[in-house]
């Protein structure tokens, strides 16, 4: 599935160092571009600066949380419009439900599917307008 990426931007918000790698080296090989942070604070200050396609958000963070971090994000005008996907291991339904409640545009669980991985993401990318 080389290729799928297109060159699309991704910011990546974990704080756990191996589930943080594993998730950008499936993302470059299959040619998205990412950024990463390792906190809430970092991921906000990031997606602002960056304006990336999709933002993954860890949910248990140091400092403020993925789900303050993404009210933050979904207040500000300048990054409302970027779709937020909690990368999680918390995949109850209740924990689904509470993330859409929050603005999240859904879940992807972890431990991730290295295979399954780069077409999840790609899903929820916004389609670039040359390709609409």
């Amino acid at each position: 599935m080389s290729g799928a990426g297109a060159s699309r931007l991704v910011l990546i918000v974990e704080d756990n160092e191996k589930n943080l790698k594993l998730a950008r080296d499936v993302l470059q090989f299959n040619d998205f571009r990412t950024v990463e942070a390792t906190s809430g604070e970092e991921g906000v200050t990031l997606a602002r600066q960056h304006h990336p396609d999709l933002v993954l958000m860890d949910i248990a963070l140091p400092g403020i949380d993925g789900v303050e971090a993404t009210r933050q994000l979904k207040a500000d005008a300048a990054t409302a419009s970027i779709p937020i996907v909690a990368l999680t291991a918390s995949v109850m339904q209740a924990d689904r439900a509470r993330f859409g409640e929050e603005g999240f545009a859904g879940v992807i669980a972890k431990p991730i599917d290295v295979l399954k991985f780069p077409s999840q993401v790609l899903a929820y990318c916004p389609v670039p307008e040359a390709d609409a």
